[in-house]
């Protein structure tokens, strides 16, 4: 399976300089080859290729790899933009957001992150150090670091493509690797998981992650935002620079404890892991403003991934199941009513009279529902 690990450069002054002025030629020749990718109406990469690679070679000093790495980078960018037209990300067809994405050509920031194939980059792991290529030549003692875990994984696994990335004036490598998969085991049962606002997880064990800390550090943050934006001074906006992604740091935090503790007790256990298949909540859910803010900034597909990388790397089983009717339907009888659930917390069954956690009883009939999903994947095909 392929991981994505992240490493940091410490550079010298001359070099970081070179490691500048690289992608800051790399992204203003990417923006040139998307507005003549826009003008031409040519998009595929091989196609590209032909009108622009000489062009952004000779221009702009790059080397052979490096242009033909902006050229796909342009044609990846106007794939994942059309997939999200697609996809109404931009809003209805003829609505000006729409139009105006439909006709205006990509652009890149300069310090947009640039890949790197093995011919531009190598490493040597015993120095800790990379050699890489620049647009002044091939800089070959740049020092490198990292936790212990992830410079292990960069010496100890065949590395693919990097990316170079410049954030809040750090330069790092995102090294792509590969990492053998282990063998999926049969499942003993499934460890239903019920993800939500109020409860971030909430397993069919009792294991309940409440969002209580979470949730209060993201109202701190917005009203700091408010505060600091409404001063406008120019230390509130320096100071709003240095914090703008202090928030998404942490709840990344959260979500990797959150599903590394679910991953180990199912597989301490020998059962899957059955999760809620949330795949377009943001447009199915309807709800009102002040709770709008809520919901865009819950975090759920970054905890699904997580659950999902993490349950591969260790074999344990992991199926996403339908959530309909999961919070209304008794986990003890089955029985389903709307009135079960009669607030957030609490779920009483009208037919059996159960009385449950409403997200308990809720990541019961999830576990239920894997294993018949299980079942259903691994049932032998009968004519």
């Amino acid at each position: 399976m392929k991981l994505v690990v992240q490493v940091k450069l410490l550079p010298t002054p001359e070099q970081a300089a070179a490691l500048d002025a690289t992608l800051r030629a790399c992204n203003a020749a990417a923006s040139d080859v998307a507005a003549l990718a826009r003008h031409i109406d040519c998009y595929r990469n091989y196609d590209l290729r032909r009108h622009t690679y000489h062009g952004i070679k000779d221009g702009y000093l790059l080397g052979a790899q490096a242009a033909q790495h902006v050229i796909k980078k342009v044609a990846d960018s106007y794939t994942t933009l059309n997939a999200n037209l697609r996809a109404g990300n931009y809003g209805k067809p003829g609505s000006k957001r729409r139009r105006k994405v439909e006709t205006s050509p990509v652009t890149f920031r300069w310090d947009a992150a640039q890949p790197y194939d093995a011919r531009m980059l190598s490493w040597q792991h015993d120095a800790s150090i990379v050699s890489i290529w620049t647009v002044s030549g091939r800089l070959k003692q740049v020092t490198f670091t990292g936790s212990p875990d992830q410079v292990k994984a960069v010496a100890t696994h065949p590395i693919g493509e990097s990316d170079l990335v410049h954030r809040d004036n750090t330069w790092f490598l995102y090294a792509t690797i590969d990492v053998p998969e282990p063998t999926v085991f049969e499942p003993d049962g499934f460890l239903g998981v019920d993800m939500g606002i109020a409860n971030i997880a909430y397993d069919s064990d009792g294991t309940r992650y409440a969002g209580t800390k979470l949730n209060g550090y993201r109202r701190r943050q917005q009203r700091l935002r408010k505060r600091l934006q409404a001063k406008n001074t120019k230390s509130a906006r320096r100071l709003l620079a240095r914090r703008r992604k202090k928030e998404a740091r942490y709840a990344a935090n959260v979500n990797h404890t959150i599903a590394k503790n679910i991953v180990t007790e199912a597989a301490r256990t020998g059962r899957g892991i059955s999760v809620e298949k949330l795949t377009g909540i943001r447009d199915r859910v309807r709800l009102r403003k002040p709770q709008r803010v809520t919901l865009h900034s819950w975090a759920f597909q970054q905890l699904g991934a997580f659950l999902v990388y993490k349950a591969r790397r260790t074999g344990v089983p992991l199926v996403e199941v339908d959530p309909r009717y999961t919070s209304q339907t008794c986990a003890a009888c089955g029985y389903r009513d709307k009135r079960n659930r009669p607030d957030q917390e609490t779920f009483t069954c009208r037919s059996c009279g159960v009385v449950a956690h409403a997200d308990h009883n809720a990541a019961r009939n999830i576990a239920a529902r894997g294993v018949t999903s299980w079942g259903a994947v691994n049932r032998p095909h009968a004519a």
